[in-house]
């Protein structure tokens, strides 16, 4: 008899969207953007391998093709390894928050939204922090 754990596999998660303050090379504002976007609204996630600050970095678009940030670095990691792995990231825009979005990340599939409202924030983190998203349903390592 098999006694292995159940284990439901990742179906999607909420990650911060950083680096709403900077400027876009075309000199676009982020942050105004950001608000623009809607809740469900699709975003592109663009994986950059030659970024010269990070070559897990993840660019976020919005349905306009304007680029709202990043995805925090220690999930673009994870994101990255799943796109390595033939896994299809789809991404729709969550919320604001206070360093610049959250996005919902559906894995080989759509996500949909699970909060409204302050709800959101509660569950994300401080910005001056590196954010700490978790999948739904798995707890912190540490």
């Amino acid at each position: 008899m098999d006694r292995s754990p159940d284990v439901t596999p990742i179906r999607s998660l909420s990650i911060a969207v950083v680096g709403a303050n900077h400027p876009n090379k075309d000199g676009g504002n982020r942050r105004s953007e950001i608000a623009f976007c809607d809740p469900g609204e699709v975003l592109e996630l663009r994986p950059e391998p030659n970024n010269p600050h990070d070559e897990h970095a993840i660019a976020v678009f919005s349905a306009r093709r304007f680029q709202i940030g990043y995805v925090a670095s220690q999930r673009a990691v994870y994101l990255r390894s799943l796109i390595r792995g033939g896994h299809s990231l789809h991404a729709i825009f969550q919320d604001v928050a206070p360093w610049g979005a959250i996005a919902r990340v559906g894995i080989n599939g759509t996500p949909s939204l699970p909060l409204h409202g302050e709800q959101a924030q509660d569950e994300a983190c401080d910005a001056d922090a590196e954010p700490a998203f978790y999948p739904d349903d798995i707890p912190p390592d540490d």
